[in-house]
């Protein structure tokens, strides 16, 4: 069985830079890292606000690929996203933390992150998204992917769990409830993964740095 993530690496109010710190060691040791109540709690109840003040119409149905091969696909991909651009006080507090981990993370780790995107995800009751890799080698696209959670009071039985698996021989993956407030962190090329049927009602931001610019590649 999968082991699922708990609360035993709780970073809530501490400072960031312990939380960077072990991000940072723990992608120079296995390309991973998960973390409960991770990110900081103003900065976590901020979006979860924002998130509560956004339409459903301002959600669009995801799809998979890029360019000519960018389609929408229900049986591999079923939530809704909205992207995040600089137009509210959460987004800009979002894109300003996003932004110093990507700096912390360059100078530590030599990564060569240029530039960053990320959307707001709904899952709702029954949706998913089958296993798969965020960028593929050779590509030079996403490096590292980063996935917040903004679920209040999730229960293990209320699904939606993130299964992130270590390669790809590995079918039984590191199995991470999407609590409120983790931070998961992973090298985008290494690591498959996928998110089993949610539930009820599930929130999060995806984002991905790449070591050039996303604009010309939207999706």
């Amino acid at each position: 069985m999968a082991t699922i993530i708990d609360s035993s690496r709780d970073f809530c109010n501490q400072d960031k830079q312990v939380l960077f710190s072990r991000i940072s060691d723990d992608l120079a040791k296995q390309g991973y890292s998960a973390n409960v109540n991770a990110l900081p709690l103003g900065l976590a109840k901020q979006l979860s606000l924002h998130l509560s003040t956004m339409s459903q119409e301002s959600f669009q149905a995801a799809a998979i690929g890029r360019d000519k091969k960018h389609v929408h696909n229900t049986l591999e991909r079923s939530q809704k996203q909205s992207w995040i651009c600089d137009d509210s006080p959460a987004n800009s507090s979002w894109l300003k933390w996003a932004g110093e981990l990507q700096g912390y993370l360059n100078q530590r780790l030599f990564l060569g992150l240029f530039s960053f995107e990320s959307h707001y995800a709904h899952y709702s009751r029954g949706d998913f998204y089958k296993r798969h890799y965020d960028s593929f080698k050779g590509q030079s696209s996403r490096r590292l992917s980063i996935v917040v959670y903004l679920n209040q009071d999730w229960l293990a039985g209320d699904g939606g769990e993130l299964v992130l698996y270590k390669d790809r021989q590995d079918q039984i993956g590191l199995k991470v409830i999407p609590s409120f407030a983790t931070v998961v962190v992973f090298l985008s090329e290494e690591h498959p993964h996928e998110v089993l049927p949610a539930h009820r009602d599930r929130y999060s931001i995806a984002g991905w740095y790449s070591p050039i610019s996303t604009r010309l590649q939207q999706h």
